[in-house]
């Protein structure tokens, strides 16, 4: 459930799984967050991204119609377009956490965020990605690469706020006029110390604990 008086999509990152890569507590205070959509069906489907910065502001809403092939292409074209739409108001040095409801693309997401810091540049894991997408699937790495945090958290289809632009792109098709922005956030709140284990608490008291 969403901790009260949160921004919706630090929320749902904060509390969404992101495969295989660990999700400690720093992680959470990404720059921008940025969910997508996409959608399929035979007479026509849609694409839809949200992006917020950390403290909630919106940045940017877009719905827009689209013909993919079938549901797997949908997703991986509505990130890559998200992803283009934050490049273009984001600085490179931002942290991006990413909202998807698909877990193949969200693994592979993150293997990839994996394969940028292996000497070699190998993934941990094989991609695995549908063949029609291989020229998203580049304009996806290449975003990727170009900032400088970034990781995907899974979310609930229910649960993604770009679901129904997706899915009823020509009824949201007025969130495309809205105001474009070029937000920062603002500064990350203040981390508390991290309490030093029991075995190390106590090294400097009166019962010094044995190395």
């Amino acid at each position: 459930m969403a901790a009260h008086g949160r921004p919706a999509l630090r929320d749902l990152f904060d509390e969404s799984p992101t495969p295989h890569i660990a999700h400690p507590p720093k992680t959470h205070h990404r720059d921008f967050y940025v969910a997508t959509d996409g959608s399929f069906r035979k007479t026509g489907g849609g694409l839809g991204a949200v992006i917020e910065t950390r403290d909630g502001t919106r940045v940017a809403r877009v719905a827009t119609t689209d013909t993919p092939p079938d549901n797997n292409v949908a997703e991986y074209r509505a990130l890559h377009l998200g992803l283009d739409v934050l490049a273009a108001r984001a600085p490179r040095h931002a942290s991006v956490g990413v909202l998807i409801d698909h877990d193949s693309l969200a693994s592979n997401v993150n293997n990839a965020i994996l394969a940028t810091n292996h000497p070699d540049r190998k993934p941990p894991r094989p991609f695995s990605v549908p063949p029609e997408t291989e020229y998203h699937w580049r304009g996806i790495r290449a975003r990727v690469n170009g900032f400088a945090e970034i990781r995907a958290a899974r979310i609930d289809s229910n649960q993604n706020p770009a679901h129904p632009l997706a899915n009823e792109p020509m009824q949201y098709e007025h969130v495309n006029g809205e105001l474009d922005r070029c937000v920062l956030p603002d500064p990350p709140e203040p981390t508390i110390s991290e309490v030093p284990p029991p075995s190390r608490a106590n090294r400097n008291g009166g019962n010094r604990a044995s190395d």
